[in-house]
C-alpha cells in the first residue's frame, strides 16, 4: 500500500512537548477501542476529515476550540453549533468529551497516533519516505519491496516531496531512520534521485542564464 503526497505532512507540534505522545495513545485507543459503530477505520476516517475540511479549512475555528482563553462551555457550545450535527453521534460524543477534559489541541496527536495503532492492528508499517524530487511507481515499489524484507509487517509507504532535501531519500519507520543503514540495498536508486536532482537544478539554471542573454 502506498499513499503519496505532494508537500511534507503536517505532523503536530505538539509532540515536541513531552508526554503529549502518551496522552494522546490513551484517546487514539478509546476512538479506536469502544465497540459499536462506525467501525475502526471509519472513525479514523472521519477524524482525518475533519482535520482537512474543518479545522484546516477553517483555522480560526481551530484556533477558538484550543484557546486557553475559551471556555470548556464555550467549546462546548461552538461544537454543538457548528460541528456536531455533521458528525456521526460517535464522533460527536468523542469531541465533547475532548471538550470537557480541554483536550481540543490534541485532535491532530490523536489522529497521528490513532493511524499507527490502526495499522498495527492490522498488521502493517507505517513508512515515511522522503525525497527530493517525485518518485515513480518504480521507484517507490523497490522501497517497498526492501522495507517488506526489513519489517515483519507489510510496509504501508506515505511518499513526502520534500525540495529542500538535498538528493537522494530519506526513509523512517517510527523512530528509525534508514538514511544510511539501506544504502547498500538502495544505492542505486538513492545515486539516480541524486543525479536527477542536480540535472534539475542544472537544467534551472541554464533556462535562467539563457533568458538572461536573450
Amino acid at each position: 500500500m502506498v499513499v503519496k503526497s505532494v508537500t511534507p505532512s503536517r505532523v503536530p507540534h505538539v509532540f515536541e512537548e513531552p508526554g503529549v505522545k502518551a496522552i494522546a495513545a490513551v484517546y487514539a485507543e478509546a476512538l479506536l477501542g469502544v465497540s459499536g459503530e462506525p467501525a475502526g477505520t471509519q472513525r479514523v476516517e472521519e477524524l482525518g476529515d475533519f482535520i482537512v475540511n474543518v479545522l484546516d479549512a477553517h483555522p480560526q475555528l481551530e484556533t477558538l476550540l484550543t484557546s486557553p482563553r475559551i471556555t470548556q462551555s464555550e467549546k462546548l457550545a461552538l461544537l454543538e453549533r457548528a460541528v456536531l450535527p455533521h458528525a456521526s453521534p460517535f464522533f460527536a460524543n468523542f469531541l465533547k468529551v475532548l471538550a470537557s477534559r480541554d483536550r481540543l489541541e490534541l485532535l491532530r496527536a490523536i489522529h497521528v497516533v490513532s493511524i499507527e495503532q490502526l495499522e498495527t492492528q492490522l498488521g502493517q508499517r507505517r513508512v515515511q519516505v522522503r525525497a527530493a524530487s517525485q518518485l515513480s511507481d518504480d521507484e517507490v515499489d523497490q522501497i517497498r519491496r526492501v522495507m517488506q524484507q526489513k519489517l515483519t509487517a507489510e510496509p504501508v509507504l506515505h511518499v513526502e516531496i520534500d525540495p529542500s532535501l538535498i538528493g537522494g531519500l530519506i526513509i523512517q519507520v517510527g523512530d528509525t531512520v534508514y538514511d544510511s543503514s539501506l544504502r547498500n540495498r538502495l544505492g542505486q536508486l538513492h545515486s539516480r534521485l541524486r543525479q536527477r536532482y542536480v540535472h534539475e537544478i542544472q537544467s534551472g539554471r541554464d533556462r535562467f542564464s539563457h533568458s538572461e542573454g536573450s
